[in-house]
């Protein structure tokens, strides 16, 4: 895939062999391919999309394994690259049609793939909907909507294994929705109806007789249905638990690969059916608290990936992990739903995280992240402190709302071109002009005095190890290089 990789924390990408122009600054782990000559003290490389001239000094690293948990605004979507190039992306945000900057995780997906490593179509090893929220799927419907390709610089979109928790939206018979059957047994209720293998997804998504999917969720999976492996064979699709231990493929084998560990949701057998607990409160209490909880191993490092679970269902999953509570420790959580008040506290401990990600979005209406949210992520936390500096080294808490910004600027003049020709507007047309406006609590602002967005600082969140080691990473809005903290893990 590249002919070397960075084993330092961050190196500039120089725009000339001698100068200091700078075009990017280089992560730990990112992978160059040399353009030519690889003597010197620089050497010509092509990286992140782009020519420039890396000090040949900072090479000679490895390639690691590496979350992206990416800016989808109110949502989740997260790429896992492992150090054999297999590639796990699970959730994706809203569709791009609900996002104010049009893009979500297909949006960075694509540039991993096309930009980055210089291919021209995207291979998932495993594409995974956390729950069956549009904001956590709709960015892989987008993905795999063959009519928006022209979104997509890849030419073609391929995906091996396709991976969902079964709770489902069903269409009633007056045309409704419903998350399906469920009975009680003992003093609990559990939803029975649940979404299963490939066979299942065909059934529900066809015109033959039987129960259907509904809605937004129903054309998902239907694109799921469609989708196809690098052979040209179907995607193969199952429905993940707790008794599955860890995702296929990804189970420990001796090779010190990662593995991903499935500790939720914790499956049931009522009358001889597989099904899950129901919880009180509703119908977002259930599709957020039957979320797929995994954690990533890789040498001595643990990521958790908590999807939307609520104190109810992490409540249930306390009682359920009763004397296994050390599961859920970790050094890198991803934050249970967005930074929602709905979260236990004890869950939270159990976690015990040195680095928290929360996804989350502005102008959204949840005024995610919330301050006791955040509060508790940094009292829950695993506490380093470094001796010499007297700095808290952990616990960190990120937040990908707050590492986007925007930049302002005031508009001075409007040009139109059409051909060679350039039109200017007069000065008087200028002021007496004025701006209509949609999705604010304004209607429309006069044209000197509106703000126009300059550029755009991604809220992306880099999370990469190699087994002991822990580097966090994201943009600083001044400059676009990158405010680093590092740990080593502790297990």
């Amino acid at each position: 895939m590249f002919d070397d990789y960075v084993k330092v924390d961050t190196t500039p990408l120089f725009a000339t062999k001698t100068g200091s122009k700078k075009t990017a600054h280089l992560l730990w782990g990112d992978g160059v391919k040399f353009v030519g000559s690889t003597t010197g003290s620089r050497v010509e490389v092509r990286a992140r999309g782009r020519k420039g001239w890396v000090k040949k000094g900072d090479l000679g690293g490895e390639s690691l394994l590496e979350f992206y948990f990416i800016d989808v605004g109110q949502g989740d979507g997260v790429l896992i690259k492992t150090p054999g190039f297999k590639h796990v992306l699970i959730d994706g945000g809203f569709p791009r049609s609900m996002q104010e900057t049009g893009k979500n995780a297909a949006d960075f997906v694509d540039w991993k793939f096309v930009k980055d490593y210089g291919k021209k179509s995207i291979n998932l090893d495993v594409m995974m909907a956390s729950h069956n929220d549009a904001d956590h799927y709709g960015g892989l419907m987008d993905m795999l909507d063959a009519a928006q390709s022209n979104e997509l610089d890849a030419t073609k979109v391929t995906v091996e294994k396709f991976y969902h928790a079964g709770l489902s939206w069903w269409k009633t018979s007056s045309g409704g929705k419903t998350l399906g059957t469920s009975k009680k047994a003992g003093s609990e209720s559990f939803w029975t109806q649940l979404l299963s293998n490939r066979a299942s997804a065909l059934a529900a998504t066809g015109s033959g007789a039987g129960a259907k999917l509904h809605g937004w969720w129903a054309k998902f999976v239907k694109l799921v249905t469609e989708a196809k492996k690098k052979s040209g064979s179907p995607t193969s699709i199952q429905r993940l638990s707790h008794v599955d231990g860890f995702v296929p493929g990804f189970e420990p084998d001796g090779s010190g690969a990662p593995s991903i560990k499935i500790l939720g949701p914790v499956e049931f057998a009522v009358d001889g059916k597989s099904a899950v607990r129901k919880f009180s409160g509703g119908n977002s209490k259930n599709t957020n608290g039957v979320s797929l909880l995994l954690r990533v191993d890789y040498g001595r490092s643990r990521v958790l990936l908590t999807g939307d679970l609520n104190t109810v269902s992490q409540h249930s999953l306390l009682e359920d992990y009763e004397g296994e509570r050390t599961e859920f420790l970790c050094d890198v959580a991803k934050a249970c739903h967005h930074g929602s008040a709905d979260v236990s506290y004890r869950f939270l401990q159990a976690m015990r995280p040195a680095a928290t990600v929360i996804s989350s979005g502005d102008n959204e209406g949840h005024d995610h992240p919330r301050p006791a949210v955040v509060a508790a992520s940094a009292t829950t936390g695993f506490l380093q402190v470094d001796p010499q500096s007297d700095k808290i080294k952990t616990p960190l808490v990120y937040s990908t709302e707050l590492g986007r910004s925007v930049d302002l600027g005031e508009p001075t003049s409007i040009e139109t071109r059409s051909g060679n020709t350039t039109t200017k507007m007069s000065a008087a047309d200028f002021k007496r002009s004025r701006i209509n406006l949609k999705k604010t609590g304004r209607k429309s602002v006069g044209l000197p005095y509106a703000k126009v967005v300059g550029g755009l600082i991604y809220g992306l969140v880099n999370v990469r190890t190699d087994g002991e080691k822990i580097l966090c990473a994201s943009l600083d809005e001044k400059d676009s290089d990158w405010r680093i903290e590092s740990f080593e893990s502790r297990f």
